[in-house]
Order: structure tokens, then sequence, then C-alpha cells
């Protein structure tokens, strides 16, 4: 089973740009297809992007991302990206990324393989 570690979360200011970038352990990274979550306090965790094995395919949870958030993955690295650009308050967040062998179970938040521990982002208004 893989083991899911994100990173880079933090403080930013509305309009600005973080990458949050999860590394996985434990596995084997290219058989898993890959996404990034999201969730408030009191609210359900939210899919946003998912990302296949070879890094080929992407979905977005369009009415989320606007076309600010690009996932991408590194296979040498075993590591997945989340590139989030224009950034505003209510993409304010716990954001956990999930691994799972069938790239369609990665697009709903029950069915993932594994969950890393999640990082916080903050934006300021």
């Amino acid at each position: 089973q893989v083991q899911l570690i994100e990173s880079g979360g933090g403080l930013v200011q509305a309009g600005g740009s973080l990458r949050l970038s999860c590394a996985a352990s434990g596995g084997t990274f290219i058989a898993y297809s890959m996404g990034w979550f999201r969730q408030v306090p009191g609210k359900d965790r939210e899919f946003v992007a998912a990302i296949n094995w070879g890094g080929d395919t992407t979905y977005y949870q369009d009415s989320i991302t606007l076309g600010r958030f690009t996932i991408s993955r590194d296979n040498a690295k075993n590591t997945v990206y989340l590139r989030m650009n224009a950034l505003k308050p209510e993409d304010s967040a716990v954001y956990y990324c999930g691994a799972a062998k069938n790239y369609y179970s990665v697009l709903r938040v029950g069915a993932l393989d594994a969950w890393g521990q999640g990082t916080l982002v903050t934006v300021s208004s």
C-alpha cells in the first residue's frame, strides 16, 4: 500500500499562487492514478483534480478549478503536484492527495486506496 505525504500548503494572499506536492512511498507509484481533494471544516471532502498513471490524462472539477489549477506528476520522483493560481479566499481548505489503482476511482472520494494527511491552505482577502 502506498503512503502519501503532502506539503506546500500555507498562507497566501488572494490572487497568489501555491504549488502543493504529494510524495509517495512504499508502493509502485506508476501503478496508481492520483487525485487532489479538499475539505473545509463541517463540509464533505470534495474532488479537485485527477491524473492517470502516465500523466497524459487529467480531469478537473471545473466548478472549483476554473482553469486556475494544474495537476501534474513526476514518476521519477514519485510525486504528484497541484499548481494553484489566482487563489481566492474560498479556496481555503485542507488539501489531500489520494491514490487509486483505477483511474475512475480517483474521481470518487469514497473509492481511494490511500490518502495523505493533508496540507492546510489559507487564502487571505
